[in-house]
């Protein structure tokens, strides 16, 4: 089943082409995530400008080479057996910058994942859409057990 894709009302036909291809970068990016391999979200991410929020780090990361060194850690290790669930997929178009919300669920090898995304995407100057800013926020983490989560970081 295909999610539907919330767009502003006055969303064109190539609003919901680009709509549509900036859910397929980011679902291309999380098949890869829940099978171990990280190097789908470091393609996406931009080189030229990043910067990264997670309820799992302290800080603010702002290159793509602060998040390289994140990614080392879990590469290999997060797994989500029965896969995932992206929901209320919202895509918010400014020329040439996008914003996308979702909500992620997965039960993985590390954490149970109950994430508010946002990905904010930029059609760069070589012509393709990455991510020039990602935050990942627990929904509800007054509700969560945070377990063994607290050995990933």
């Amino acid at each position: 089943m295909k999610d539907k894709i919330i767009l502003e009302n006055s969303a064109t036909a190539y609003d919901m082409v680009t709509a549509e291809h900036i859910v397929s970068l980011e679902k291309q990016a999380l098949d890869l995530w829940f099978n171990g391999q990280t190097s789908g979200y470091d393609k996406l991410w931009s080189r030229e400008s990043f910067s990264y929020f997670d309820g799992a780090v302290t800080k603010r990361i702002d290159s793509h080479e602060q998040i390289e060194e994140v990614l080392k850690t879990i590469e290999g290790k997060l797994f989500a057996p029965e896969g995932y669930r992206f929901e209320n997929p919202r895509v918010q178009l400014f020329g040439d910058t996008a914003i996308l919300t979702y909500q992620l669920y997965a039960k993985t090898t590390l954490i149970d994942m109950q994430y508010n995304c946002i990905e904010v995407y930029h059609k760069e100057s070589n012509g393709e859409w990455h991510v020039i800013h990602s935050t990942w926020s627990f929904i509800r983490p007054m509700d969560m057990y945070f377990g063994t989560a607290e050995q990933i970081v």
